[in-house]
């Protein structure tokens, strides 16, 4: 069996997490998830992030570093890669596009939606993680600002 590769976005902001619900025209209406999407056949991982963000939120995000990787088993014929990513907001305003609704959490709100099995490790690791996380984020908001 293939693993599918599947880019997602931890989209960090003002101290918390974005995650997005998906909407009954996708598969799993209702559970959570950080925002992504398939690779295409020769796309980079980064490059599928930043595309897939624009379609399905309409906004710009910078990727700030790999998390990660985890692999899912919805069956015995299909299986993903998920390839998380740190990210920042960087402009726009969002607007649904394919999900129902999102939310900005902290690291007291992780558990309190019903994230899709595939997120679950995701979750877990930026739990574990949140200060290193946060501290990781400031450093490079920094940097680049710096660098402007």
């Amino acid at each position: 069996m293939k693993l599918i590769p599947v880019t997602c976005a931890v989209i960090s902001f003002g101290g918390k997490i974005l995650c997005a619900k998906r909407s009954a025209a996708m598969s799993l209406p209702g559970l959570w998830e950080f925002p992504g999407g398939k690779v295409e056949q020769g796309e980079l991982s980064e490059d599928c992030l930043l595309r897939e963000i624009q379609e399905e939120l309409n906004i710009l995000i910078r990727i700030v570093i790999a998390m990660s990787p985890c692999e899912f088993f919805y069956s015995p014929d299909k299986a993903i890669r998920l390839l998380p990513f740190l990210c920042t907001w960087e402009s726009g305003l969002i607007q649904l596009l394919e999900h129902e609704e999102v939310r900005w959490l902290t690291k007291e709100e992780l558990f309190s939606v019903n994230w899709a099995s595939a997120d679950l490790p995701i979750v877990q690791e930026l739990d574990r993680f949140w200060n290193p996380v946060q501290k990781l984020i400031v450093k490079d908001t920094q940097t680049q600002k710096n660098a402007s």
